[in-house]
């Protein structure tokens, strides 16, 4: 008979008290639905990363895992934000399971679409990506801001699939060769199709959030959509190095029609054309600058080779540590 993989389920909690007692009964039974139906190994688990919540969410994983085996948990020693709680499971699990879906714990992302995942995977492919067929649900500016970001993105020569989340199937193999990547600044959505392989996509609508607030305001999807720009792409610099010889040879053409227009006497004090031109410069300047500054920024953070995560704790370090099922040989 042939070997069924082993899936985790890789959830980043981060004050989710609210919503985790809802959602987490929906992951067990589609957790289930998966074992039942023959596409996944019974060994297969769902980790809960908590990501330095303040809440009880910590404490709501430790009891659910209490209660079923199938729950596990593990704690960063403080927050580190989404990114790195998604890396943090996921090198968590890369050597004890065959393969990893990551979903959000709000239960917005269709969890059917688990279930074309795993047979994409069973089909040959190492990474199948969950990519939402709509936005119906976003607010007009959501909508406009986040397609527009993926054009600009790439428009740049990022790598990335277009209107997908962190919702996705990575093969243990996949990630043994990822584990590879060590840089701090993290964009996953343009990482993993860096790493190649065999993959595809597979649609689905995404929902309301069932419970709680969302803990991703403007100003985290702004920080993390600077973080994909200039992390996956150098044209910024590109950019920035032909705008400035274009209005140098603007600047250029100016001076050479002052002294023209100066020798034939046709010179008129102009103190709003000159403040125009210094205020769009000083701009031009400013702006280059700070992109340039966060170039320097990341640079300066890579260097520290700082960890990316610190798990404080595990939830089956109070009984003992999951193994993975050995495989009987056909």
């Amino acid at each position: 008979m042939e070997n069924k993989p082993v899936l985790w389920i890789i959830i980043p909690c981060y004050n989710e008290q609210e919503v985790l007692p809802v959602t987490a009964p929906m992951f067990l039974k589609k957790l289930e639905f998966l074992v039942q139906s023959g596409r996944v190994d019974e060994q297969s688990r769902i980790l809960f990363v908590n990501d330095g919540s303040k809440d009880s969410t910590w404490e709501i994983i430790s009891r659910l895992s209490e209660e079923d085996p199938r729950y596990i948990g593990i704690s960063q020693s403080r927050n580190r934000g989404h990114q790195n709680a998604l890396v943090a499971g996921m090198m968590e699990a890369k050597d004890r399971c065959d393969i990893t879906i990551t979903i959000d714990c709000d239960g917005q992302d269709d969890l059917n679409a688990m279930d074309e995942m795993v047979d994409q995977y069973l089909d040959g492919c190492e990474i199948v990506y969950g990519v939402r067929s709509d936005r119906d649900t976003d607010t007009w500016f959501k909508r406009t801001t986040a397609q527009g970001y993926y054009k600009v993105l790439g428009g740049l020569g990022a790598e990335v699939v277009y209107n997908h989340a962190d919702y996705r199937l990575v093969s243990s193999r996949v990630l043994r060769e990822f584990a590879n990547f060590k840089e701090v600044n993290l964009y996953l959505r343009g990482m993993f199709p860096l790493v190649g392989f065999k993959s595809t996509s597979v649609y689905y609508s995404r929902k309301e959030r069932m419970a709680g607030e969302s803990h991703y305001p403007l100003r985290k999807m702004i920080a993390l959509a600077f973080d994909g720009i200039t992390s996956l792409s150098i044209k910024p610099i590109h950019l920035i190095t032909g705008l400035g010889m274009i209005v140098a040879l603007i600047s250029f053409v100016g001076v050479i029609w002052s002294l023209v227009t100066h020798l034939l006497g046709g010179t008129v004090a102009g103190w709003a054309s000159m403040t125009c031109i210094i205020c769009f410069l000083g701009g031009i300047q400013l702006l280059s600058l700070g992109v340039i500054g966060e170039y320097v920024g990341k640079t300066y953070m890579e260097t520290k080779q700082r960890p990316r995560y610190i798990i404080s704790e595990r939830t089956w370090e109070k009984t003992r540590e999951p193994r993975r099922k050995e495989k009987d040989e056909n």
